[in-house]
């Protein structure tokens, strides 16, 4: 049984490695002209920015209107990983410390 379970590691690995091989080579190389993120975002952003969202500062239109969602799920993120850091550190349960034959009991 455990030689199977170990099988089905071996080819779950190979699997992920595989599906990792396949997205990394259909990156567009870095800085390259006609990668769309590179020419139609910014193209749009600037000549409808105004338009679309109807402030007056372009910086803030596109960091509110357009990446708004993005900056919420990110700021989820990390308040759940705090949150998750400080339920780990703070357990309640006392330890005992021994030092010269006496016991001291502390709570983290």
């Amino acid at each position: 049984m455990k030689a199977l379970f170990n099988v089905l590691i071996v080819l779950l690995l190979v699997l992920i490695g595989y599906m990792l091989l396949m997205t990394v080579s259909e990156i567009p190389p870095y800085g390259e002209v006609d990668v769309p993120a590179n020419n139609y975002v910014p193209q749009r952003y600037v000549e409808q920015g105004y338009e679309e969202t109807g402030g007056h500062n372009l910086v803030a239109n596109i960091i509110v209107a357009y990446r708004a969602y993005d900056t919420l799920v990110e700021i989820t993120v990390l308040f759940v990983a705090v949150i998750a850091i400080f339920l780990c550190l703070k357990t309640g349960h006392p330890v005992e410390h021994k030092e010269d034959g006496c016991s001291q009991k502390t709570t983290l």
